[in-house]
């Protein structure tokens, strides 16, 4: 039976950073209002080195629409303007000496639409991922009952498997559901 409560455990931790992996991806997605993540992914050049832009500077939001980066160093404003400008976000960058300050525009609705179904296809790669994790479990219980685990003990490892799966897989879906409602809103 131990051997099954570890199939067991090892599904439930690898559903659960699918689960995380799918929530860090929805931060990453604008919604109209500003956050400190739509910035996650930039790169400074950091006197000869490519750094992530939260190792030179600090980034906070002003308001709903602006978004505030307080470089550590005065000589990084303009190597942080540049890597944000590079990224290609959409964003216009001001640099007024001291911070740098990012006015978010509103979203159109035919962004809004297109977030929404980037946020979609997120959540059906961590489907895709909860999926995978429940075919490999089922085949390890099926080879332990290969190896002399009562059948009875197998069937309840496989619909206990199924409950997991089944209960990751509608906290995927109120994530999405939770994060087109926040997109769509105006």
């Amino acid at each position: 039976m131990s051997n099954i409560n570890s199939v067991l455990e090892n599904a439930k931790v690898a559903m659960e950073k699918a689960i995380s992996h799918l929530e860090a991806e929805l931060q990453k997605v604008r919604a109209g209002k500003a956050s400190p993540a739509m910035l996650e992914n930039i790169q400074v050049d950091y006197y000869g080195s490519m750094v992530p832009l939260s190792n030179t500077a600090s980034v906070n939001t002003q308001d709903s629409r602006t978004l505030i980066i307080q470089p550590w160093e005065k000589s990084m404003l303009t190597p942080i303007e540049k890597a944000i400008q590079a990224a290609n976000l959409g964003f216009n960058p001001q640099n007024d000496g001291i911070i740098i300050r990012i006015m978010v525009p509103p979203l159109t609705e035919e962004r809004r639409k297109q977030l929404s179904k980037t946020a979609k296809g997120f959540g059906e790669d961590a489907k895709v991922g909860i999926r995978t994790v429940r075919k490999d479990c089922i085949d390890q219980i099926k080879k332990l009952q290969k190896e002399g685990l009562p059948e009875d003990e197998a069937k309840g490892g496989e619909t206990k498997i199924q409950t997991l799966t089944d209960a990751s897989v509608a906290k995927v879906d109120k994530h999405i559901e939770q994060k087109e409602k926040e997109i769509m809103t105006v």
